[in-house]
């Protein structure tokens, strides 16, 4: 019963054993190697320091140093000098690396807020040239549109005349034929006519010199 009643006050009066405690704000204190003044100062702890309490005995605590390399070194420091909530100086200078890191992301994220508003603004300068570009091609195309089916009936009608001008020079290459043939014929025939009076003529001639010299001659 006595060795439990004393544990009990150990746990009310002193710090928990392996808690984490913090050398408190604006303190630089004495790091020895016993749990009295007379006992050698090893160190002197600044404000801040983390250490682990080991053990407490009255006003003294036996505590490792945190954040020293291998952490095993070990002495003895005064319990009221040691507090469980983080010093303000601490938590100052955590909060300001935070803040410097924070402000950091928040300069990257800018770059790349600033980056993607400079590319949508390229895409978007893109696509309005290439809705003008796109606008353009169907006025062009309207346009080669409208030509095509004017071409088309133009075409049509070219094919149309073309095919009448080869039958008119069909027909006149056959009536050219046609005259040719009835002008030779024509001829032929002026030929024979003039042929057929030249012959009438000679014979009459032949007719009438005969009777001419029959009636000369019984003059002779």
């Amino acid at each position: 019963i006595i060795i439990l009643c004393l544990l009990f006050l150990l746990n009310v009066t002193g710090p928990a054993l392996a808690e984490k405690a913090y050398v408190t704000d604006s303190f630089r204190i004495t790091f020895r190697t016993g749990p009295t003044l007379e006992n050698k100062i090893v160190a002197m702890l600044a404000s801040g320091q983390a250490v682990e309490v080991l053990e407490s005995q009255g006003d003294w605590s036996r505590v490792r140093l945190l954040g020293r390399g291998d952490d095993t070194e070990e002495g003895w420091v005064l319990t009221r000098y040691l507090t469980s909530r983080v010093p303000w100086e601490l938590k100052a200078s955590t909060l300001s690396k935070e803040n410097e890191e924070l402000k950091k992301k928040l300069q990257a994220l800018e770059i790349d807020l600033e980056r993607a508003i400079q590319r949508e603004r390229e895409s978007s300068g893109q696509l309005m040239a290439s809705a003008s570009a796109l606008k353009d091609l169907k006025k062009d195309y309207e346009t080669l549109k409208k030509g095509a089916a004017g071409y088309l009936e133009l075409k049509g009608s070219y094919e149309e005349i073309q095919g009448r001008l080869e039958k008119i020079q069909k027909d006149f290459e056959a009536l050219n034929k046609e005259y040719e043939r009835l002008r030779s014929s024509q001829r032929t025939q002026w030929f024979i006519a003039g042929a057929s009076v030249l012959l009438c003529g000679l014979v009459v001639g032949l007719i009438l010199g005969r009777k001419q010299k029959k009636r000369r001659s019984p003059y002779y």
